[in-house]
């Protein structure tokens, strides 16, 4: 019996290599591309209501705003910066190995302030159409009433679209540049709600 499954793995060796090659290969390009190229992500709550509500399944686009390292905070290659209105994908500043997904409002040296519902940064109102419709609320050690926040150098002040129910930089503060994890860029998941995400 033990020789009969000799010859036979003998016979088999080479297609077996092959097809262990193809494995092989086959993932180390989908490793590639998901710690270089494109992630997917899910999205868990409601913090960014109406622009991505939970359940929707978005692709992050991990290039843009340079390669990263996989496991490190090291970046290299930036293609574009981020700017106000993306929508970003991070490493949540209190709590690293988790991912949250904000929209940038200000970047290093900016001047943010909440007022009357809406965003000032710079002492100019913030008026991208993605946020025309959108009521801030002033919450959190950094959000309050008559308070103007100077964003840190490379860093992030990051608001939900849902204001109402966001734990955002109104509450922890900042995004350190390092934390960047990329730009969402589109909804591919559930179909009727694919999408470019704006």
């Amino acid at each position: 019996m033990g020789l009969k499954i000799k010859e036979w793995l003998k016979d088999k060796l080479p297609e077996i290599k092959e097809w262990a090659s193809t494995i092989i290969i086959a993932t180390l390009i989908a490793l590639f591309i998901r710690s270089f190229i494109v992630q997917p992500f899910k999205i868990p709550t409601g913090s960014m209501r109406e622009t991505l509500i939970e359940g929707d399944r978005i692709f992050v686009n991990r290039f843009i705003y340079g390669l990263r390292i996989p496991f490190t905070t090291v970046r290299f290659f930036k293609f574009n910066y981020p700017k106000r209105g993306d929508v970003i994908v991070f490493n949540y500043p209190e709590e690293p190995k988790r991912a949250f997904i904000k929209r940038l409002i200000a970047k290093g040296g900016d001047v943010v302030e909440i007022r009357d519902g809406k965003i000032y940064v710079n002492s100019q109102e913030f008026d991208l159409p993605c946020v025309k419709n959108i009521y801030y609320y002033n919450r959190g050690d950094y959000g309050l009433i008559g308070q103007k926040i100077v964003v840190p150098k490379n860093s992030y002040y990051v608001l939900g679209d849902n204001s109402r129910s966001s734990k955002d930089s109104r509450f922890w503060g900042f995004v350190d540049d390092k934390y960047l994890i990329g730009q969402a860029f589109f909804v591919y998941w559930p179909l009727n709600r694919i999408r470019v995400v704006k």
